[in-house]
């Protein structure tokens, strides 16, 4: 689960970390009360939402004056922001985040992951914070360090001092940023994160550490255990659809594109995904509906395709074995009358209760496309999704 920076800000603020005072607005009216009462000339408004790039997409302000902060914050709430990270779709913006603006000597990059590649959590840092760390990986990767931490151990003193070596801290400035990098991992564990990245991390004009941005992510497996962050997942707009999802105990993401897949198993779906690229459609979803979906999950799922308004058609792709194909046209029928489908609808299903399956939709008389095979499937989805143009 990913959280709001001023979510992941709260957090931090609990285990002491140096962070800028900020509050939260949802209107310009909030905005400018937050700016007179911060009580410094310049405060930085930043759109929050749950993707990076922020800054080049327009989300991030330095405003000096009332009006300012009023007019940025008019017109970035209710907007959808467009950043790297979003695609052409954007992001709604529901919040900004106003916060004092600090007097920046140096930018540092300091994160905490898990590699995949080795299993291990790792502590990244680099002198060159500000930037994505990708483009700092392709032009300079010798700037980019990286300690790997035994959780039973935690961090122990001498790589607490080189991490701060790495970031080009020295004499005191190395005591604070060893004793900031050891309560970090301490967030890290006992938040179960998966990420926590700082970008930037700045040396002050009075050569104070303190963390200016925040990316974290949690594992969502471990909610049970934090209370707080279930309530934070409840209020997040993490994609009303993928909420939605999650309630339903289905695995949904969202992507780019304008054909809905809906399929069972993660495997099947990923294939489906990429036959329809292959043959030059694009999808709109991953959606697994799981391997013993009721109707009232598939009907469910056909909802959460058409939260996404670029849907043009979607793809039905059953392979019945655990869920049997007769519940999978069930669920077909009570959706097309409750969401009343109104674009190309094809189904491919093959496996357990097959024959039963087709006869339902054939006797439904309701305005669906039989594919045999996954290329047929595609052939016809994208042929229509192209002629419904």
């Amino acid at each position: 689960m990913k959280l709001y920076e001023y979510q992941a800000r709260k957090i931090l603020q609990k285990y002491n970390i140096n962070v800028p005072k900020g509050v939260t607005a949802t209107n310009a009216d909030e905005a400018a009360k937050i700016y007179s009462q911060l009580g410094t000339k310049k405060c930085v408004i930043k759109a929050q939402v749950l993707a990076g790039g922020r800054g080049k997409g327009g989300g991030v302000k330095i405003v000096e004056t009332l009006d300012e902060a009023k007019a940025f914050t008019t017109n970035l709430v209710g907007s959808r922001l467009m950043t790297a990270q979003t695609g052409e779709r954007g992001t709604l913006v529901n919040k900004v985040l106003v916060a004092e603006a600090i007097g920046i000597k140096k930018e540092l990059y300091l994160a905490i992951s898990i590699d995949r590649s080795t299993s291990k959590i790792t502590i990244i840092s680099s002198t060159e914070g500000g930037t994505e760390i990708e483009e700092v990986s392709a032009k300079t990767p010798h700037k980019i360090l990286k300690e790997q931490i035994n959780p039973l151990l935690g961090v122990l003193n001498f790589q607490a001092r080189q991490i701060a070596q790495n970031l080009d801290l020295n004499g005191s400035l190395a005591t604070k940023g060893s004793s900031l990098i050891k309560n970090l991992f301490k967030i890290f564990i006992e938040n179960d994160c998966s990420l926590l990245e700082i970008n930037p991390l700045v040396l002050t004009l009075d050569d104070e550490i303190v963390v200016l941005d925040i990316k974290m992510e949690t594992d969502d497996n471990s909610l049970f255990r934090h209370k707080e962050l279930l309530e934070s997942k409840n209020i997040s707009d993490n994609s009303s659809a993928e909420n939605m999802a999650s309630e339903a105990g289905l695995s949904y993401i969202g992507l780019d594109g304008n054909i809905g897949c809906l399929v069972n198993g993660a495997g099947l779906a990923m294939a489906t995904m990429d036959i329809i690229k292959l043959y030059g459609g694009s999808p709109a979803n991953f959606l697994d509906v799981g391997g013993d979906a009721p109707v009232e999950r598939v009907t469910t799922a056909f909802e959460i395709i058409f939260t996404d308004p670029h849907v043009a058609g979607v793809l039905v792709n059953i392979f019945g074995g655990i869920m049997k194909c007769d519940i999978v046209a069930e669920g077909i029928i009570h959706a097309i009358k409750k969401v009343n489908i109104k674009v190309p609808l094809i189904v491919r299903l093959e496996g357990t209760n097959v024959e039963i399956a087709r006869k339902m939709l054939d006797d439904s008389k309701l305005n669906i496309i039989f594919a045999n095979g996954m290329k047929d499937a595609s052939d016809k989805i994208i042929k229509a999704v192209n002629e419904n143009k």
